[in-house]
């Protein structure tokens, strides 16, 4: 049998459970069960389907549970960032989570900037400002659903979430807090005088752990359910998918300070790692988030609407019956010569009827002449996100000891070929890819040194 780590892995648009186990030195992984995600609108909000999500986690479980091969000694959760929930102390689920995509939240960014000095601001919390942000999510609740917030008696992420029901531990961990607006980037603790500032009970944000902290055995009514052992430990790792996947990047040592990663998914989260967080007025009107990193340290990033406007375009053509492989839709837009440019971080982008007619709309405003049929659309959001990711490398240089040499692409973004190409040539730097499974990798890596099997991932052999 082998010594197992399992990683729930959950994205936008699915979630997955994958295996990992060290034999001879290299790191094996592989997919035990895989569904799907979605938003679900109910009334007046758009909600993630948790009760469904967290069944679908214990029957990735299950089934790994059952291989006669395996032998499961730790689970590790990464999600999205900033969503949350709530839970009363009975331990119950509140309310569904909300999605950031919901429109809640418009105009609070701005609204709080306008009663707050941003650069002092920003110097505390060190996170762009974006409405969808942690803290603009509990000040929308404040208005519209203050009762709610009154009856929680633990707030938790939506990874502390799933281990908080697996383990029964209500803790937070580092770099999920990281993407709230609402931790102290200094000290990687909550800011309680900003918390108490927005009306907040600061009781019900349990402690912060760091990843590789074990946050206690699974439940032994779980375990029961799932046919596992009482003993399999449930571990933080980096909950935030980004730093999951950035602690996979092959970037030596050596090269931390000259490499950047870029995390190419529905969001394209660009960085480099840094030992402590750049707090200045600079960094804040460019954009540039220190979240916090595995080896506790930060990544200085920027958060870039990434391959989500192209699935929301295939998704779209898909109901029409149009075949959106990539095989046949990439050497299209290979093909087209169309110059058309539009702003991927643009609101009107966010989450539209139409993603097709959106793409039309921002052009004619513009004067620009619209992309005609799949080829030229689709190279019309690849060369407007290569021209992205060029910008923020840009915008980091300048804040940089050192010039950023080279980008690695990891994540599954990095197999679209055509976006790589076009991201060396707008950015003039070279451009290596892979992992792929770079978050579940990292996720792996995470509960392998916290469960003593390495020390350290550098004695593996992962890509």
């Amino acid at each position: 049998m082998k010594n197992t780590f399992l990683a729930a892995d959950f994205g936008g648009g699915s979630g997955r459970v994958m295996a990992g186990y060290i034999v001879d030195g290299k790191l094996h992984t592989e997919e035990i069960y895989r569904f799907p995600n979605r938003q679900v609108r109910i009334g007046l909000h758009v909600y993630w389907d948790f009760p469904a999500l967290f069944a679908d986690m214990k029957e990735g479980i299950r089934r790994a549970a059952q291989r006669p091969d395996l032998r499961i000694r730790s689970i590790g959760v990464d999600t999205w960032g900033v969503d949350f929930a709530l839970i009363d102390d009975r331990c119950n689920l509140i309310s569904l989570p909300v999605c950031y995509r919901d429109s809640r939240t418009e105009g609070l960014c701005e609204a709080f900037m306008k009663e707050n000095d941003a650069d002092a601001h920003y110097a505390e919390a060190g996170v762009q400002m974006m409405d969808i942000n942690t803290i603009y999510q509990l000040q929308a609740m404040l208005r519209e659903q203050p009762k709610l917030l009154a009856a929680a008696k633990r707030f938790l992420f939506i990874p502390d979430l799933f281990s908080f029901y697996l383990s029964g531990c209500a803790c937070c961990e580092y770099t999920i807090a990281s993407t709230s607006e609402l931790l102290d980037a200094r000290t990687r603790e909550w800011n309680f005088p900003l918390i108490r500032r927005l009306g907040l009970r600061t009781e019900m944000f349990p402690p912060i752990v760091m990843p590789g902290e074990k946050r206690g055995t699974i439940l032994p009514c779980v375990a029961d359910e799932l046919s596992l052992p009482h003993d399999v430990e449930i571990v933080a790792v980096g909950s935030h998918d980004t730093q999951s996947a950035s602690f996979a990047a092959p970037i030596p040592r050596s090269e931390a300070s000259t490499t950047a990663f870029l995390s190419s998914g529905t969001w394209s989260l660009l960085g480099v790692d840094l030992p402590e967080p750049v707090l200045t007025p600079e960094a804040r009107r460019a954009g540039l988030s220190n979240e916090g990193s595995v080896n506790g340290g930060v990544n200085l990033l920027q958060n870039i609407t990434g391959l989500w406007i192209l699935q929301r375009l295939m998704a779209e053509w898909e109901k029409r019956g149009i075949d959106c492989s990539f095989e046949r839709i990439l050497p299209l837009a290979e093909q087209s010569a169309t110059p058309a440019v539009i702003d991927v971080d643009d609101t009107l982008f966010a989450n539209p009827p139409s993603m097709e007619q959106a793409i039309a709309d921002f052009c004619t405003a513009r004067g620009i002449t619209p992309p005609q049929g799949e080829g030229e659309m689709v190279y019309c959001v690849l060369s407007s996100l290569a021209m992205r990711y060029a910008r923020g490398i840009a915008d980091m240089n300048r804040l940089l000891p050192h010039p950023i040499r080279r980008l690695c692409i990891i994540g599954g973004g990095s197999r679209n070929a055509l976006l790589n190409r076009l991201t060396a040539r707008h950015a003039q730097i070279e451009v290596t890819t892979g992992p792929v499974e770079a978050t579940a990798i990292g996720n792996i890596l995470v509960q392998a040194i916290a469960m003593g099997e390495i020390q350290s991932k550098d004695e593996v052999a992962f890509f």
